[in-house]
């Protein structure tokens, strides 16, 4: 079972704010020990409390207080090198979130418009489409014309250097041998030879002709 994913925030109530701090002190005394004896390094923790007269000091006093003393002889620039406050801490945490948020949102586009894409080669029209919708729908169209001609080059060296004589009974072989003997072919023909080759019925197995890899053929938004 797994535990509950803790909620950072302020606990009102007292006897369960207590609690807490009574069971995440011993927590972090037990990791401070486990630290310094599995990686042979020295440690300190120093804890203060409302509701203590005394700090809570581990190991000791005084090996707190040598710890503190070595740290203070360092230099100034490698005291501050790798300190992180709530602050800092805060802050990066939140640059690490927003990086993830625009992963994730290049990604979910990146799916929009292979749809729009596949909507346009099912027949849906244009005209609804905004300028950045075209912009970026033109952009996926060339990447794609650019990896089919890409692969269509490679198959064609490959049965030049006599590796092609074998069974070849995926989409892109075929493609392949339409581009060969047929050079005069415009583009728009050729992709279509292409789809054709990959729809239901035709699925031969060339899964690099999509841009987002296996599963993302023309029956992923339309089953």
């Amino acid at each position: 079972m797994t535990r509950k994913k803790v909620n950072l925030i302020y606990i009102t109530n007292d006897s369960v704010r207590k609690s807490t701090f009574k069971k995440r002190k011993k927590g972090m005394m037990k990791k401070a020990h486990e630290l310094s004896t599995l990686c042979d390094v020295e440690v300190c923790v120093i804890i203060f409390s409302t509701s203590d007269a005394e700090p809570e000091v581990w190991p000791s006093h005084l090996g707190a207080q040598r710890v503190i003393a070595k740290f203070r002889r360092m230099p100034e620039l490698e005291q501050s090198k790798k300190m992180v406050n709530q602050e800092t801490f805060a802050r990066e945490r939140l640059a690490k979130s927003e990086e993830q948020l625009r992963k994730q949102q290049k990604d979910n586009r990146h799916k929009e418009v292979a749809d729009l894409m596949y909507r346009c080669l099912i027949g849906v029209g244009l005209e609804y489409l905004s300028m950045i919708d075209l912009r970026d729908l033109g952009w996926l169209l060339n990447q794609n014309t650019r990896d089919a001609g890409r692969r269509i080059e490679s198959l064609k060296k490959g049965r030049a250097a006599g590796t092609g004589g074998r069974e070849q009974g995926d989409g892109g072989a075929d493609a392949a041998v339409a581009a060969a003997a047929a050079p005069e072919m415009d583009l728009a023909e050729t992709q279509n030879y292409q789809l054709n080759q990959e729809l239901p019925g035709n699925m031969g197995g060339d899964e690099g002709f999509f841009p987002f890899g296996s599963g993302m053929g023309p029956g992923f938004f339309y089953p």
